[in-house]
């Protein structure tokens, strides 16, 4: 008699519950993996979430995406959120400097519907916040940068400060255009940030497709992207998942699987991700299950701080800006998002490589901001300011610094059936959404090709 019982399928564990994990875990479950879930925060998403404050419901800090991040529009789409996170038809970002001698002065970057680099030449040839000279340097600029290859590890050596001084630009350039967008998606400045890393987000956002750097941003809480509509996917997928539930320890089997204890209980599984920061992943891996692993704790973190105020009225017009001459990086307005009645206006300060600022006292930062809030926008002089918080990310993103490339280990490890993922991993992205869900994407397809499975990536090259 031929037995026709079906071998069981294959079993696996996602320690940890952001993006990358999350994205691990529903394409590992769609392939026939029996996926269990654990993380040990009470919600699902990371750094990317949402909390109660009395009436508000609040993210952590604004994120936001390009149209290039095909990777997090992927997700968007899986998890059915994608028309809660619209982008812009077409790029623009008033830009508002108020250190001008002249007085405040507003420009705005926008596209145009030509193609690449002339999408943004009008643009640029009107910038006020630059002058005529240093105007035509940045093409120049953008069309070497054009040129290199970020995969090259040459390129993870130098920094994108003299990179750029080399390239003929001023201190004034690299303050009002480079670092205007380099601090909001690199979490560090120009002299603290590898050239590998600047030019994939300058040659991926403004050099490879006109409506690459058009922006996205959830009109809804974070949470309701990455907790409920992710939790919905998971479960929907049949994936087991555990929050609140942090794992422990992790050991290889005799037999050659692994046993995860987390909460008291022991998981065995076929296979293990680690989608969870450096340090804790550190702590949880096996000795020898990555070449100089001890390596992995030598990557840097770079802090986020966010300033949250809420005026009795509305004060702002637009749904962002970005700000010169001034403390202030990024100004959006959460109003809507955040569920805020009764005609006032919520406004959230994005403040990243936020370092000398990162632990000042709440009572500090309301003093230096306020004022400052009042120099950008003329209507906050006469608005009460009916609440004022911060939340603080001390390691909001991995620091990446020059030479963190040679620090990045890949998805697979030395150890059989043990991948990692993350945003700090080498995804060849610095720290965003993009690369947290690309890292989940890499380890689900090692994993499944370890397992037997046969698995295709998402396409996602085409903005």
């Amino acid at each position: 008699m031929t037995d026709h019982t079906m071998p069981p399928a294959p079993t696996a564990v996602v320690v940890g519950g952001g993006l990358a994990g999350v994205t691990a875990a529903l394409e590992l479950a769609a392939a026939g993996v029996r996926v269990t879930l654990l993380e040990g925060r009470p919600r699902l998403g990371g750094l990317a979430f949402s909390f109660q404050r009395g009436d508000l419901t609040v993210d952590n800090g604004q994120h936001v995406y390009l149209r290039c991040c095909t990777a997090y529009r992927w997700f968007l789409d899986r998890v059915d959120a994608a028309a809660l996170a619209p982008l812009q038809r077409r790029l623009e970002v008033p830009v508002l400097d108020v250190g001008d001698p002249r007085g405040p002065r507003l420009g705005t970057l926008r596209r145009a519907a030509l193609p690449v680099p002339l999408h943004l030449a009008a643009s640029l040839a009107t910038y006020p916040h630059l002058s005529m000279a240093e105007r035509a340097s940045v093409g120049r600029a953008a069309l070497a940068l054009k040129g290199l290859d970020p995969d090259d590890p040459a390129l993870d050596d130098v920094d994108f400060a003299t990179w750029l001084a080399q390239h003929g630009q001023s201190p004034r350039t690299i303050e009002a255009l480079w670092d205007l967008v380099g601090v909001a998606t690199l979490n560090v400045r120009a002299p603290q940030a590898s050239l590998g890393l600047a030019a994939k987000v300058f040659k991926t956002g403004l050099l490879s497709d006109p409506g690459a750097a058009d922006i996205g941003w959830a009109h809804v809480p974070l949470g309701e992207l990455h907790d409920t509509r992710a939790r919905k996917a998971l479960d929907a997928a049949g994936v087991r998942t555990e929050v609140r539930t942090r794992a422990d320890a992790l050991t290889r089997t005799k037999k050659g699987g692994w046993v995860v204890e987390a909460g008291g209980e022991r998981i065995a599984a076929d296979a293990v991700v680690l989608a969870v920061p450096q340090k804790e992943t550190h702590a949880l891996l096996p000795k020898g299950a990555l070449d100089e692993q001890d390596r992995i704790r030598e990557i840097g973190v770079s802090p986020i701080l966010n300033v949250h105020v809420v005026y009795d009225r509305k004060v702002l017009r637009k749904p962002f800006f970005a700000a010169l001459g001034t403390p202030v990086q990024w100004v959006f307005d959460r109003t809507g998002a955040s569920g805020l009645t009764g005609g006032g206006q919520y406004l959230a300060l994005s403040q990243s490589d936020a370092v000398d600022e990162i632990d000042a006292p709440v009572a500090e930062l309301r003093q230096r901001y306020l004022p400052e809030l009042e120099r950008l926008l003329p209507a906050t002089r006469t608005a009460q300011v009916r609440d004022f918080f911060v939340t603080r990310e001390r390691t909001a993103t991995f620091a990446p610094t020059p030479g963190v490339g040679r620090l990045r280990p890949g998805a697979r490890t030395r150890a059989p059936g043990l991948y990692l993922a993350g945003a700090w991993t080498a995804t060849g992205w610095p720290a965003t959404m993009e690369g947290a869900v690309r890292s989940g994407l890499s380890a689900a397809q090692a994993t499944l090709s370890a397992l037997g499975r046969p698995y295709e990536l998402p396409p996602l090259e085409a903005a």
